[in-house]
């Protein structure tokens, strides 16, 4: 019985530490991993974005391939850009790991075109900044929907109220132990229609359920993600792996 028991109690935790093994196991047929984490093979680096400098010898921010995960930073100071899927997506599910450094702005961007513009499930990982909430990249900033800010460090957050009516489903209080900084943890995001719905998950729990007021972007796009120009962010690091996307009729 007690070994049982234990068993059990170590099944329960990998759940929760790794809630797509689970909860998508009945799926597993229709994800398809789109990174295949040893290259850039089906994806390509885009500097047309507003996070690149203006010039004709700049790239799109430094990305490579190490220990199976996708490793980005900006390569001079203020230097950044996106990495995009070659292929177009229309009505999607993406679900990915995120470990990054505390610090450097970026984003996971639904319906991207080539030069940034898209719905972005923001992954600004900073103080004062939100993960999973939903902005209007090159959109004009709108949308802009999030239900927690961080404070000065990972492990502390505070409520948003003023800017999403999705309520926030962690405490501020359980944040501490539900988020591992300094580990892998799971992001989800979900786009169907146009005007939008958009619904984002972190760590399998549901964060944000949107639907747009008007029809502000195109029907289809790639699946991107974001190293933001500005300041010096040379010496921190974004990094994604697991990359699977579900597409949607």
């Amino acid at each position: 019985m007690i070994h049982y028991l234990a068993l059990l109690a170590g099944l329960l935790a990998a759940a929760f530490l790794n809630p797509f093994t689970v909860a998508d196991d009945k799926d597993t047929d229709e994800w398809v991993r789109i990174f295949n984490g040893k290259s850039l093979a089906g994806w390509h680096v885009s500097a047309k974005s507003g996070h690149s400098r203006a010039s004709k010898n700049t790239t799109g921010g430094r990305w490579v391939v190490e220990n199976g995960a996708l490793i980005g930073s900006q390569d001079t100071p203020g230097n950044g850009g996106i990495v995009i899927t070659d292929k177009k997506y229309k009505n999607f599910e993406v679900r990915l790991e995120m470990n990054n450094d505390f610090g450097p702005d970026s984003g996971l961007f639904l319906r991207s075109t080539e030069d940034g513009k898209c719905y972005q499930a923001m992954i600004d990982y900073y103080p004062k900044g939100n993960l999973m909430g939903i902005y209007g990249e090159g959109l004009g900033g709108v949308p802009h929907v999030r239900n927690f800010d961080f404070l000065d460090k990972p492990a502390n957050i505070q409520e948003n109220r003023k800017d999403s009516k999705y309520p926030l489903p962690i405490s501020p209080e359980k944040w501490k132990t539900f988020w591992k900084h300094g580990e892998w943890n799971s992001l989800k995001a979900k786009i169907t229609g146009n005007p939008p719905t958009i619904q984002t998950w972190i760590n399998g729990v549901q964060f944000m359920d949107f639907t747009d007021d008007k029809k502000r972007h195109v029907d289809e796009g790639g699946i991107a993600l974001q190293v933001h120009g500005g300041g010096d962010h040379t010496k921190e690091f974004v990094r994604y792996r697991n990359i699977y996307v579900k597409a949607l009729e």
